[in-house]
């Protein structure tokens, strides 16, 4: 019972941590319910609505930049408190907001809260989760994404039925308050990550917080912090120390965006329009594909931790190219447009179960315990600074030609497929004291296993 009990405990932890995934998926999703009635309530233009709009993606970019630093210094679960306090905050504050700039205002504090969210829970998880299971456990941050994008388009239909007063919109985005609230609870209930712990030099709260957690192994994570691991200060990030993960972290991080995933779940309904679909609801449209997306990142959760890192991002790149030249070869020859929606669905699938899946996992694991939080927020940073260019100049280029954005992502993703191939190392298994880059991992393979027996 005591074991079940301890169990339940690193659970625990694990879904709080999580959640900040599903508020970072319902907090990004939720606007597109309200961007009409924000129109109408501000009295916006064109310009005025994008404000509103990208306000939180902006945030979001220098939330990833500035949360490593302070993850380094004060632990990821301290600061993910104040990040839930801004969720709540921002929430709050956008459903009570009068005029534009306070909502742009919080809209950019909610963004914050995403970037840091998106570099800090996957740190805490990974830093508490045993090598042989890290790999799901890391990506349940991903499927609380998709889970949280999913439950906003859920919450604003419901919302939407429930009645057709003006001013509704202030109750779609204020309910993210609610989740939010219960992220702050869950987070003051568990500790800090044992491994932050050793390397800030506090054996005794690593003990307990090990004990806390059940975690596998006590004796031989507490040994395995080698003496200058555990520095009062940690050490920098630094080019000519970090050379090979910083490179792989900018490297998947670019790749994931170069997909063009989330130009097209922007732009979901202009890419139908453009195929004339004017017909096919929006709604149909997000229901599909976000069910799509929810079913990959499942198969890819179970397969992570069997068949590694590096086997599912081969299979997605090639997958993905290859779905993304057959709607870019719709496009060229105006013609197969009932396969449209099959092809996007096969892209996110095959997006879902590897990139979707690896990413937050990968970049976890590739930098030592003293710079991981700084070495995510980096990854991070690239992911989103990459994620608002590509969003912007995708019906740019689309203007010119329907089909050039597809083929620039199906080219990307064959480049992607060479690069993994020949430079990703395989981190299944790895130890994170150090980094997982020495030995076999190099080519390809699990250096070493810090929980096998």
């Amino acid at each position: 019972m005591a074991r079940q009990m301890r169990g339940s405990a690193h659970k625990g932890a694990v879904i709080a941590a999580a959640l900040g995934g599903l508020l970072f998926g319902f907090d990004t999703a939720v606007i597109a319910g309200v961007t009409h009635a924000l129109t109408d309530s501000f009295a916006l233009t064109p310009s005025g609505l994008g404000a509103a709009v990208s306000a939180a993606l902006i945030g979001t970019l220098i939330g990833a930049l500035g949360a490593g630093s302070p993850g380094d210094r004060y632990g990821s679960r301290a600061v993910l408190i104040w990040i839930g306090i801004a969720y709540i905050i921002s929430a709050i504050g956008c459903a009570l907001s009068g005029n534009l700039p306070l909502f742009i205002a919080f809209r950019l504090l909610g963004g914050l809260a995403i970037g840091g969210s998106s570099v800090l829970a996957p740190v805490y998880i990974a830093e508490i989760s045993p090598s042989d299971k890290r790999g799901r456990l890391v990506a349940s941050f991903q499927l609380s994404i998709v889970i949280g994008i999913l439950a906003a388009y859920l919450s604003n239909a419901l919302i939407g039925l429930a009645s057709d007063a003006p001013d509704l919109w202030r109750i779609k985005l204020g309910v993210a308050a609610l989740p939010a609230g219960l992220f702050l609870i869950l987070l003051l209930r568990i500790p800090d990550s044992p491994r932050w712990l050793l390397q800030r030099g506090r054996p005794d709260d690593a003990r307990r917080a090990i004990d806390q957690l059940a975690m596998a192994d006590a004796d031989m994570l507490m040994n395995s912090a080698p003496a200058a691991a555990r520095a009062s200060q940690p050490d920098r990030l630094s080019w000519r120390a970090h050379r090979t993960p910083i490179l792989l972290a900018i490297a998947i991080a670019a790749f994931n965006q170069l997909s063009g995933i989330n130009a097209i779940l922007y732009y979901l309904g202009d890419i139908f329009a453009m195929a004339g679909f004017s017909s096919l609801s929006a709604d149909l449209q997000s229901v599909a594909i976000g069910i799509a997306n929810l079913a990959a990142t499942l198969i890819g959760m179970t397969m992570i931790d069997r068949v590694g890192r590096r086997p599912l991002l081969l299979i997605g790149a090639a997958g993905t190219a290859v779905a993304l030249a057959g709607v870019a070869t719709i496009y060229t020859l105006d013609r197969g447009q009932a396969l449209l929606l099959p092809m996007l669905i096969s892209f996110i699938l095959f997006f879902a179960l590897s990139q979707g899946a690896v990413i937050w996992v990968y970049l976890s694991e590739i930098f030592p315990t003293a710079v991981r939080a700084r070495g995510q927020a980096l990854g991070s940073a690239v992911h989103w600074g990459l994620n608002a260019a590509i969003a912007f100049g995708f019906p740019i280029v689309a203007q010119g030609s329907r089909a050039a954005p597809f083929w620039l992502f199906s080219i990307a993703m064959i480049a992607q497929l060479l690069v993994v191939w020949r430079y990703f190392p395989e981190t299944r298994g790895s130890r994170l004291e150090d980094g997982p880059l020495t030995g076999d991992a190099r080519h390809g393979k699990p250096p070493y296993d810090d929980h096998a027996h």
